[in-house]
């Protein structure tokens, strides 16, 4: 499963990431998670509210922080 996290880095966008990383660690799940912060590649995906999730390529969540239960049902 690969997961990445779109946005410009900002303190949304780094919390999101570690509510990921968390979730997936408490479902022993084995994840690559990536941040794309080039504006370009993060327009590819449509998004023009960040930060964003995407899992394997699927937007998922746009525009807010996802609390670790969310991401763990999205998992």
């Amino acid at each position: 499963m690969q997961i990445k996290i779109l946005g410009s880095g900002c303190k949304n966008c780094k919390k999101l990431y570690a509510n990921v990383v968390l979730a997936a660690d408490e479902l022993k799940l084995d994840v690559e998670v990536t941040k794309v912060t080039d504006f370009q590649e993060i327009a590819k995906y449509n998004v023009m509210q960040t930060p964003a999730l995407v899992i394997d390529e699927l937007v998922v969540a746009k525009g807010r922080v996802l609390t670790i239960q969310e991401i763990k049902k999205l998992l």
